[in-house]
């Protein structure tokens, strides 16, 4: 078979085949060795979380969270099948196990967008098996953090639209919507693709599918709960300067080079800087955000359209919602493993080379530094969070910037 040529349908089953045992040998390794020292787990509010639903209690009525009720699924499942509150190892172990699921679900989709893009072998197998070995790039974070569920989701979406099946794919994206807030910035990438390949009818038909998606979720608990709901919308959408933000790392640089006075401050689930100047730069920060994403859109708008091109500026859209947001937990970076890796050629490799260098920089600090850097602003995790976050910043522009004239893909 030419290098050139399309895989096969069979060559990309086995090729899925195998991601699922790498990635598999990826997640057993986290359980071992240095990557079980000093973990930073959510796992425990995502328990009590469980346990109260499992007792029928109500979210957002009877007890407060601050995730959209897209994400409740994963919570209460772990906790099902038990007379009485779980035993936290039990819940853990569970959780863990359905992860690892929405891992292999994400490869799954990987494969099915590769195969409608008509990638080749190599490029099928390189991408399948840097999602399978991310877990050692990253470390324990994704043993505790259920980001890996929307990062399934969004998965499926993009593979369906890509395969032509636009309805379901929105209805996908509507549902990861519902889960993680984040996916709503490939909702004018979708909708312009289906515009081009289908016409302004289909495209607000699949925009209504879409709202229908996030409605059938979100209406009963709105209806239950209104307060406890909007309450949980103003608490994300008022977050202060993160101490791992782009912002942040930049002052808390200037606080060791040139004695710059900085102060951190728990709250919001996080821990944040306080003051003044903390509080200008995450709203600069939140303006260029909304800049870079307009761009995108822009670009993507302007652009020659194509099912390469709404994969490379999807996976730009997410990078600069996580590059420019003023919170950057390092479980965001879940969310780009299985986008980055489906982008083509040069700037493909390139980009994934990125995201494997913020990875690794980010498993340098967290967890294992991260406590040293938010109490005492250690130099060292300093200057690896500000160098991480550097690295995203050039991971947006590969993936951004449009390609010259007569540039080869």
């Amino acid at each position: 078979m030419s290098r050139s040529a399309p895989a096969e349908p069979r060559v990309t089953l086995l090729l899925a085949a195998l991601a699922v045992l790498l990635f598999s040998a990826s997640w057993g390794a986290l359980h071992v060795g240095f990557y079980t020292r000093d973990q930073i787990v959510d796992t425990p509010v995502y328990q009590r979380y469980g346990d109260a639903m499992a007792r029928g209690q109500v979210p957002y009525r009877d007890f407060g969270l601050e995730y959209p009720p897209g994400a409740l699924p994963v919570f209460v499942l772990p906790a099902l099948g038990h007379r009485q509150v779980t035993q936290f190892a039990s819940f853990r172990r569970s959780f863990e196990w359905l992860m690892w699921a929405c891992g292999v679900l994400a490869l799954v989709a990987m494969a099915f967008t590769l195969s409608a893009l008509g990638a080749t072998e190599r490029r099928t197998a390189g991408a399948l098996c840097f999602a399978a070995l991310a877990p050692l790039a990253l470390g324990s974070v994704l043993l505790s953090r259920f980001d890996l569920w929307p990062a399934a989701i969004v998965a499926g979406a993009l593979a369906a639209i890509v395969s032509g099946r636009l309805r379901l794919g929105h209805a996908l994206l509507g549902l990861a919507i519902a889960a993680k807030v984040y996916p709503a910035v490939l909702v004018p990438l979708a909708l312009v693709h289906v515009w081009r390949r289908r016409g302004r009818r289909e495209a607000l038909i699949c925009l209504g599918v879409l709202l229908a998606a996030i409605a059938v979720v979100v209406v009963p608990f709105l209806a239950l709960a209104p307060g406890g709901v909007w309450a949980s919308i103003v608490r994300q959408t008022t977050r202060p300067l993160q101490i791992e933000s782009l912002g942040a790392a930049i002052l808390i640089a200037l606080h060791h080079a040139a004695g710059l006075a900085v102060t951190m401050r728990s709250g919001h689930g996080s821990q944040n800087l306080d003051g003044t100047g903390p509080n200008v730069i995450g709203s600069l920060q939140t303006v260029l955000q909304i800049a870079a994403l307009l761009a995108i859109w822009a670009l993507y708008a302007r652009g020659r359209g194509g099912r390469e091109e709404l994969v490379r500026y999807s996976a730009a859209a997410v990078v600069a919602f996580v590059a420019l947001g003023k919170v950057f937990s390092p479980q965001f970076l879940i969310w780009l493993v299985p986008l980055v890796p489906l982008v083509r050629g040069r700037r493909g490799l390139a980009a994934s080379g990125l995201l494997l260098v913020a990875m690794v920089l980010t498993q340098l600090w967290f967890p294992f530094r991260y406590w040293d850097y938010a109490l005492q602003f250690d130099t060292t995790a300093s200057w690896l969070v500000l160098v991480r976050d550097l690295v995203m910043l050039a991971l947006l522009f590969t993936l951004a910037l449009p390609e010259r004239e007569g540039a080869p893909g």
